[in-house]
This record gives C-alpha cells, sequence and structure tokens, in this order.
C-alpha cells in the first residue's frame, strides 16, 4: 500500500497550480519585470515573440495571441465567413464554449456523436450530418487527444467545409506525427490557467498558415484596424495581453517536460487500474495524447466521485450535461437519445488527477482508493 496519507478535504486535488507555480517562480518573475518598465503592455513585443513561438511549436507559419479560447474561435469563424443561416458541425460533448462562438456569428450548432473510446467526434457519422447550409466543422481534441482528423479533412474538401481545430484541450498533442492546431484551417487554443499551457488569467491563440486567415484574425482582434485608426470592418478588443505573454513564453519552454510528465502519471494508472472495472482512456497508435484530462468510465461513478472526495481524492466531471441539453439551448432542435453515445459517456465518466507536478504516490493512492471502492 501507498505510505501517503491525505489529510483534509481534497489534500490530493483534480488540479493544483500552485506547484507548479512554486517550481517557475523566478523565471516568471524576470519575465513580468522585464515588461513592467517598458511601458508597453498591448501588442508590445512580447505578444509578437509568443505568436512565433508558439506557432513554431504548433508547426504553423502564423500566430495571433487573443484573449481567450473563445475569442479565437468566434474570430476564426468570422475570418472564415461563417454567418446567419449556416449550420457548423461539432460534438455535443463540449465546453458550452466551443457551441457559444458557433452562436456568436449567428451560425446554427449542429452535432455529430462520439466515439465511444475516445470521446472525439466519429467521423463515420459526419456525412449522414451535412446540409446545404454546413459550411464548416469543429473537431474538438477531447481531454488532449487529437481527433481521427483525416477522413474530417477529407469529407471537408469534398464539401467545400472549412474546418477549424478547437484544440484547447490539447496544447502539444500529435496525429500522424503533426501537432494539433497544424492540421486544420484555423486552430484554436485557450490558455485558462488549468491548461496544459495555461497563461495567470485568460488568454487565447489562432494559429494557421493561411495567410489570408491570419491577416483577418488580426483584423478582427483590434477593432477592424490594418493600420491604426483605420477601421475598414466592425472589429473587436480581443488583444492577449503583454504580461499574459512573457508568462506564456516562460512556460512554453516547460511544455513539453509537463506534458510527458502528464504521460508518465497516465501510464501508471493505466497499470494500477486495469485490474478494476473502469476503462482507462484508450488511446490511438497515430495520437500522442497529452492528458489534459486522465477521463475514466466508472460504474457507480457518483458514488465513487462521493467516496474519493471523502479521501482525500478530488476529481471532476468534465463535462456533467450535453451543450444541446443546457437551458441556453432550450428550444433547439434535440430530443433525447440523439447522441446515444454521448449522453452515456456523461453517465460515467470522470476525470482524476493529472498534473505533471502529482508525485508517484499520490498516483499510487488514487489508485488504490479506487481499487478499494470497487473490492
Amino acid at each position: 500500500m501507498s505510505r501517503i496519507a491525505p489529510r483534509g478535504e481534497n489534500a490530493i486535488p483534480s488540479e493544483d497550480l500552485t506547484r507548479q507555480y512554486a517550481q517557475i517562480e523566478d523565471e516568471v518573475m524576470a519575465a513580468v519585470h522585464d515588461v513592467l518598465p517598458r511601458g508597453k503592455y498591448t501588442l508590445g513585443p512580447q505578444v509578437a515573440a509568443f505568436e512565433d513561438e508558439f506557432a513554431a511549436y504548433c508547426g504553423v507559419a502564423r500566430g495571433v495571441g487573443l484573449s481567450n479560447g473563445t475569442e479565437a474561435l468566434h474570430l476564426a469563424l468570422l475570418a472564415c465567413g461563417v454567418g446567419p443561416g449556416d449550420e457548423v458541425l461539432t460534438i455535443p460533448n463540449t465546453y458550452a464554449a466551443t457551441v457559444f462562438a458557433i452562436s456568436y456569428v449567428g451560425a446554427t450548432p449542429m452535432y455529430v456523436d462520439i466515439d465511444p473510446r475516445t470521446f472525439n467526434l466519429d467521423p463515420d457519422l459526419l456525412e449522414d450530418a451535412v446540409t446545404a447550409r454546413t459550411r464548416a466543422i469543429i473537431p474538438v481534441h477531447m481531454y488532449g487527444q487529437p481527433v481521427d482528423m483525416d477522413p474530417v479533412l477529407d469529407l471537408a474538401r469534398r464539401h467545400g467545409l472549412r474546418v477549424i481545430e478547437d484544440a484547447s484541450h490539447a496544447h502539444g498533442a500529435t496525429y500522424k506525427g503533426r501537432a494539433t492546431g497544424s492540421l486544420s484551417d484555423v486552430g484554436c487554443f485557450s490558455f485558462y490557467p488549468s491548461k496544459n499551457l495555461g497563461a495567470y488569467g485568460d488568454g487565447g491563440a489562432a494559429v494557421t498558415n493561411d495567410q489570408e486567415l491570419y491577416d483577418k484574425l488580426r483584423q478582427l482582434r483590434y477593432m477592424g484596424q490594418k493600420v491604426k485608426h483605420e477601421h475598414e470592418i466592425v472589429g473587436y478588443q480581443q488583444r492577449l495581453d503583454e504580461l499574459q505573454a512573457a508568462i506564456l513564453r516562460v512556460k512554453l519552454r516547460h511544455l513539453p517536460d509537463w506534458n510527458a510528465q502528464r504521460q508518465r502519471w497516465a501510464a501508471l494508472y493505466d497499470r494500477l487500474l486495469a485490474p478494476t472495472p473502469v476503462t482507462v482512456p484508450h488511446v490511438r497508435d497515430d495520437t500522442r495524447h497529452v492528458y489534459y484530462m486522465y477521463t475514466i468510465r466508472a460504474p457507480r461513478r457518483d458514488d465513487l466521485k462521493l467516496y474519493l472526495e471523502q479521501h482525500g481524492v478530488g476529481t471532476q466531471v468534465i463535462y456533467p450535461k450535453l451543450v444541446p441539453r443546457q437551458h441556453a439551448y432550450e428550444g433547439a432542435a434535440y430530443r433525447p437519445g440523439s447522441y446515444p453515445v454521448a449522453e452515456s459517456a456523461t453517465e460515467d465518466i470522470l476525470s482524476l488527477p493529472i498534473f505533471p507536478e502529482l508525485v508517484e504516490e499520490e498516483v499510487r493512492y488514487v489508485a488504490e482508493r479506487i481499487a478499494a471502492f470497487y473490492a
């Protein structure tokens, strides 16, 4: 048995950003102290440098720093010409922000059910979902594993559709050797603090190889301007802050090691949980999963969650309700049973602690508690 004896509520939290900060505090403060005396706090050299570095990390030509991941999706849809009367295909088990971005441009979200093993969009169901009004597809790389993108892209080419990746769970993940963000017309990322690459506040980015889309994204993010005070189109105030860019540059240097640690803990969970009734994450042979979440399928999920909390282990259900069942979309065309695989997943998914700064005793303790619950 593990020697660790958690004390108090959630002694092993589902996530813990304080441990990471303690490790990189000196680097972060050096970056902050470099920015503050210069007096340039928006669209300065740190944003420009981060855009170039993150684009290179994703294997694309251009990056645009934005205020958050939701706005990355929103502006990407606008840049791709999606608007009122159009339909956009995505999955029902994503975070609501994915779908809100579709609503922001006046388009209609349409849902495709998921692969029961990966929780990602099932490409085999896409063809039947396409209509004369479909203009784009937003595949979401759930929990850190890329979607099977080749059939998605093949269908998009045949139907003349744009593909916009929601890669907010998948910083550094790869599909057939290519990084998320580089697999579509535009890749969109959130830098919410708990992400694999997280800011100390909100932040986001869009990356692309398409020069026309890049120019449009830059214009949209800053009040429709190409030249200051010349507002050619209706734009937005959705810039990434200079301070956040400086912090993200520090963190980006650590991201490969952090992702490797997540993979290490996932492999240990896989081994320790194998004898239990839970289903551990399935990883496709052609992907590199970076485990933003380590999400199991657990019989008696709610009882297990309560039991773990009582024994000092924090867990999360990401996400507990399908987007088309949210009150915000009440009245839209939805019937129970419309997305049977996604609906089934909401009943038994559970995300265990999976951050780089865990220690082996903690992972072993979590697995032991799960085994004890089912015993």
